[in-house]
C-alpha cells in the first residue's frame, strides 16, 4: 500500500459532504435528494468499529442539528444510532458485497429517518405516515443507488472488495 493510499478514502468522503452541500438541492425535491453526508458516514462505517463509528455519527447529527435547530438533538441520536448499528452490522452480514452494501445504505437511511420523525415530534398522524411509509423509502433509494455507485466507481480507492453475488 502506498502513503497516498490512506488519503482516497478522506478525499471522497470530502468529495460527498461537498456534494451535500452544492448538489444536493438542485437533485429535485429535498425529502427524496440523495443524502451524501449520511451516505459518507455509512462509507465510513464500512471501515470502522462501532464505537468510532458512533462518535462519527454523533459529530455528523449534530453537524445536521445545527442546520435545522427546530429539532435538535433528533439528528445527533439518529445518526449516532445508524453509524453504531451500520459498523455493527457488517460484522454480521458480507461487507465485500455491492448489494448487502445498498441495502445497508437503504436501511440506513430509513432508520435515520425513523429515528428523526419519532424523536423530533414534529410529524403527526398522517404526517408520520406519509413520512416513514412513502418519502423515507424514496430518500432512502436514492441514497443506496448514489452510494452502490460510488462504491462501483471507487471501489478500490476505498479499499472495499466488491463482489457480484
Amino acid at each position: 500500500m502506498r502513503r497516498s493510499d490512506k488519503y482516497r478514502v478522506w478525499v471522497i468522503l470530502a468529495v460527498l459532504v461537498a456534494l451535500q452541500f452544492s448538489v444536493r438541492n438542485r437533485l429535485g425535491n429535498e425529502r427524496t435528494a440523495p443524502d451524501f453526508l449520511l451516505l459518507a458516514l455509512l462509507i465510513y462505517t464500512i471501515r470502522s468499529q462501532p464505537g468510532r463509528s458512533a462518535a462519527a455519527g454523533f459529530v455528523v447529527g449534530l453537524l445536521r442539528d445545527a442546520l435545522t435547530p427546530a429539532s435538535f438533538g433528533a439528528g445527533a441520536l439518529a445518526h449516532t444510532l445508524v453509524g453504531y448499528l451500520s459498523a455493527w452490522g457488517k460484522a454480521v452480514f458480507f461487507a465485500e458485497n455491492l448489494f448487502v452494501n445498498g441495502c445497508l445504505f437503504f436501511a440506513g437511511t430509513w432508520c435515520r429517518n425513523v429515528v428523526v420523525a419519532l424523536a423530533s415530534g414534529k410529524l403527526k398522524g398522517g404526517q408520520l405516515g406519509w413520512e416513514l411509509l412513502v418519502w423515507s423509502p424514496l430518500q432512502s433509494l436514492t441514497t443506496a443507488v448514489a452510494g452502490v455507485a460510488v462504491l462501483w466507481l471507487f471501489g478500490r480507492w476505498l479499499a472495499i472488495r466488491l463482489s457480484e453475488s
